[in-house]
């Protein structure tokens, strides 16, 4: 279930695209967390240090149980909104503008999922940062002291950051992936999948590392009023950090969206054709 041929067989089932979609997204999300959540919490005590402070290498699993529990309904949630908007799009557009199809269902997809993402986000960079020891322990105290809105600290700024970051993403990935085909004249296997994920996972994570300091920043301050907001955020890292500062943590980001892209989007792209196998068995049985 390659997503470009899809939608030609008369108009797509909209609920079982979306139902599949969630399903893909939401094992990939899972899959690749669990796999690399060392590596984005040394990102995150790199970015939360000023100045030459030393990072904490202890309790690097720390918030993985909670952040799990947002990580698999926001991959679900991508993916599900993702799948039908592209098919949708593909259909309505002209072929030569399926990048546009593919950027735009990149960005509504990431909307969808940034009611989810947003507070799971800043729950586990409290506790990465060592603020919080539990995930619920974290949400009821953040309530408590900042309200509601606190969960959503650096809302903002995350759309900022990880709008374009998506909807780059996914269209590079796509984008290589047909002329992969046209070039290779066949399906890509699951490798192949892996190989053009991780290449589009490093470019978008090296494109989008000043946004994400600037998020890191604003979602860690909690109530401290350090940065008003994310020009005075960009502003004041440049006055008293210079430009070098927007480039924090951009090794282990790009190794760790890159081996990220490289696991999401081939256990993405293998389990939709795991379940379009099964779609196609139920088909043949129930003739």
């Amino acid at each position: 279930m390659g997503g470009e041929g899809g939608g030609q067989d008369n108009s797509f089932n909209f609920l079982q695209v979306l139902l599949e979609g969630s399903i893909a997204g939401g094992t990939a999300g899972v899959v690749v967390e669990t796999a690399l959540y060392p590596i984005d919490t040394i990102k995150t005590r790199l970015q939360a240090a000023r100045g030459g402070s030393r990072i904490e290498w202890k309790g690097l699993y720390s918030g993985l149980a909670g952040n799990l529990a947002g990580v698999l309904p926001a991959s679900a949630i991508f993916v599900g909104v993702y799948e039908p908007t592209k098919r949708k799009l593909l259909e309505t557009l002209p072929e030569n503008l399926s990048a546009v199809a593919h950027f735009t269902a990149g960005a509504i997809g990431g909307i969808a999922a940034s009611l989810v993402r947003v507070p799971t986000e800043v729950v586990k960079q409290r506790m990465q940062t060592g603020q919080f020891k539990s995930a619920p322990n974290a949400v009821r105290l953040i309530v408590a002291k900042q309200g509601f809105k606190g969960l959503y600290a650096g809302y903002g700024s995350f759309l900022l950051r990880d709008l374009p970051f998506d909807a780059i993403q996914f269209c590079i990935y796509e984008q290589l992936r047909i002329g992969y085909k046209l070039v290779a004249k066949r399906e890509l296997n699951d490798p192949e999948n892996a190989l053009i994920g991780a290449f589009a996972g490093a470019i978008t994570g090296a494109i989008t590392t000043p946004l994400d300091v600037m998020k890191t920043r604003l979602m860690v301050q909690g109530q401290g009023t350090q940065y008003s907001g994310v020009i005075n955020c960009a502003q004041t890292i440049l006055r008293e950090e210079g430009p070098r500062a927007f480039l924090k943590g951009i090794e282990p980001r790009v190794l760790w969206i890159g081996i990220g892209g490289s696991i999401f989007f081939g256990v993405l792209e293998k389990t939709k054709s795991m379940l379009a196998e099964r779609r196609k068995r139920e088909a043949v049985k129930d003739e």
